[in-house]
């Protein structure tokens, strides 16, 4: 059975259809119908290939390693080139020999900063003397004032900024997926029972449940799922608001 059928069986058997996959992988209708028919040109490349694969396969409940070793196996990219083919020299490097020091150089070179440092100290020496005696016949004289000092300003408590602490532990299998007001995806994937997943955020998230009758979700130590819910719901989480 290739790839695409076992993903398309697995789905058939768990009730859902192909709009109900893409929402809950936020995976385009277009490229899961490809991926079933055994075409993953729309995927963007076997990284994103393996991704989809991964997620399909877990909202539809089909373990996906064996299919990935599968994709790998039949239509992933030809095996990398090891380190040591591509850091071989093509032709044998040629060492230079050691050269003799110029000793005629060297000791002229030492002659020219001896040289330098003494006409440095010699007339940085005289200016110094020379500004040190127009300071002393130019310096005013001038009366002390009193400083008063300014009142300060009573302390001021910053607000502590708010984070949302969430929890997702799981009693029943649960797709979980969270997301970023902006559509950024942070987790996707299946909480098998008995796991537990744990997240701190500081801006406002999104969180689906597949099943959030097999979960107990916390949230800044409040349970925000509507009571009763047993379809799947999602959750838009708040700073402050939890």
């Amino acid at each position: 059975m290739s790839i695409g059928d076992a993903l398309a069986e697995g789905r058939r058997q768990a009730g859902l259809t192909i709009t109900q996959v893409s929402q809950r992988t936020c995976i385009r209708e277009t490229i899961i119908r490809g991926i079933e028919r055994g075409d993953f040109s729309a995927c963007g490349g076997d990284f994103y290939a393996r991704g989809h694969i991964r997620s399909i396969a877990g909202v539809v409940g089909v373990d996906p390693e064996p299919l990935i070793d599968e994709y790998d196996a039949t239509l992933g990219e030809s095996p990398a080139i090891s380190a040591a083919d591509v850091f071989q020299p093509v032709t044998p490097v040629r060492l230079k020999e050691r050269r003799r020091p110029n000793w005629t150089l060297v000791l002229a070179l030492a002659l020219i900063v001896v040289v330098g440092v003494f006409a440095y100290q010699h007339f940085a020496g005289g200016s110094s003397v020379t500004a040190a005696k127009a300071q002393v016949k130019t310096r005013p004289t001038t009366k002390a004032v009193a400083k008063t000092s300014a009142p300060t300003p009573p302390a001021t408590h910053k607000k502590k900024s708010h984070r949302l602490n969430i929890s997702v532990t799981a009693s029943q299998n649960c797709w979980v997926q969270l997301t970023s007001v902006n559509g950024q995806t942070i987790f996707s994937g299946m909480l098998y029972a008995g796991s537990s997943m744990h997240w701190t955020e500081k801006q406002a998230v999104n969180l689906l449940l597949g099943n959030p009758s097999g979960v107990r979700v916390s949230v800044n130590g409040k349970n925000p799922v509507p009571p009763g819910s047993v379809s799947a719901v999602t959750l838009n989480l708040r700073a402050g608001k939890a």
